[in-house]
């Protein structure tokens, strides 16, 4: 009777345990970079992907749609009852139980590259303070490229393709650059559209790394312009690198070592965005003067993603990104969702050591 008594907390308690253990080696970087970046995530990512690939549409998706589901209906019924307060308790330990498990798997199957050397690592690259004089050139250069290829896209009446195409061309640019970056072999790939795009507009998701089913989901309902570099985002996540800023220096990596002037107009898109803003924070004449220079069409696209941004204006928006900021926080990005703009200082790193974009 007493052990039975006891029976409740023993499950908890045993998966908290086994959660403290897992947070202790995520205290250790170099095991996580040598040993599970390198033997354990790789063949689980694989599996995962062999599984999930096969199927046309996002089991993600459904799966998250089905746990929402799941929960209101099982909120419902418990309301419905008239709880008592024992049925209150064991409802709350089994609600308990089951989001312990799921951030175990979670840790397992991807969670720890969080907390690995990353891209810098296997670069020998680090990115360390840089003065107001890097960044104003590094922005000067990524905004010449950004015209440059837009003009290049002008020139050959480019017409934005379909998000399967996309897709394509991202896996093959992914399979041309593993020969100068061996560890970015991509096999067997998974890009999914998200089922649930408008969602994903309103809550200021262009795509999302799905942890439990291995695939890179991708906001088709977006200007055309950021599905490219969004989408080679989101593979620097399903390869193991797990920060904002390091999957989309992936990313950057990836698209520049190949010459396909959609994808280069993406990626220069997004990071002048980026490396221009902080800019504008340290010398604001020189931000003005580089938006300024840009082409008249660059500029054209830049209004229509601001106009999007605020079609999709809601009060829900906030909040959620202030919970997916306290998320980056909790798992080793100290600045939240600000953690995206540190893609600058990779950039910018990258730029001093090699001495071009």
């Amino acid at each position: 009777m007493q052990a039975a008594k006891k029976k409740w907390w023993v499950t908890p308690a045993v998966l908290l345990v086994c959660i403290i253990m897992v947070h202790l080696c995520a205290l250790q970087p170099a095991w996580i970079e040598k040993i599970y970046s390198a033997y354990i995530y790789p063949p689980v990512s694989f599996m995962l992907r062999f599984i999930t690939c096969w199927i046309p549409f996002s089991l993600g998706d459904v799966l998250y749609g089905l746990s929402a589901v799941w929960l209101v209906v099982k909120l419902f019924q418990f309301f419905r009852r008239k709880p008592t307060w024992r049925k209150f308790f064991l409802s709350l330990r089994n609600l308990a139980v089951k989001c312990l498990w799921v951030y175990l798997i979670f840790l397992v199957f991807w969670g720890l590259n969080y907390y690995r050397y990353g891209i810098g690592y296997k670069l020998q690259l680090y990115p360390d303070a840089y003065s107001t004089e890097d960044l104003r050139s590094v922005t000067a250069q990524l905004r010449d490229g950004l015209n440059k290829n837009k003009r290049l896209m002008d020139s050959l009446q480019f017409h934005y393709a379909d998000d399967k195409t996309v897709f394509k061309q991202a896996i093959q640019l992914y399979n041309s650059a593993k020969k100068n970056y061996p560890y970015l072999n991509y096999n067997p790939p998974d890009v999914k559209k998200m089922i649930f795009s408008n969602i994903g507009n309103y809550s200021g998701f262009l795509g999302y790394y799905n942890p439990f089913t291995g695939e890179a989901q991708v906001n088709t309902k977006v200007p055309a312009f950021t599905m490219p570099f969004t989408t080679c985002h989101e593979i620097g996540h399903q390869l193991g690198y797990a920060s904002e800023s390091e999957a989309s220096f992936v990313g950057y990596l990836v698209i520049r070592s190949n010459n396909l002037p959609v994808f280069n107009y993406s990626a220069y898109f997004e990071l002048f965005g980026f490396a221009n803003s902080e800019l504008y924070s340290r010398d604001s004449v020189a931000a003005r003067q580089n938006v300024k220079f840009l082409d008249t069409a660059v500029r054209k696209d830049y209004a229509e993603y601001r106009q999007y941004l605020k079609d999709y204006k809601n009060p829900v928006e906030p909040l959620l990104t202030i919970l997916y900021g306290n998320y980056l926080k909790v798992h080793n990005q100290p600045k939240g969702i600000n953690s995206y703009d540190e893609v600058v200082a990779w950039v910018i790193a990258y730029y001093k050591k090699y001495g071009k974009l």
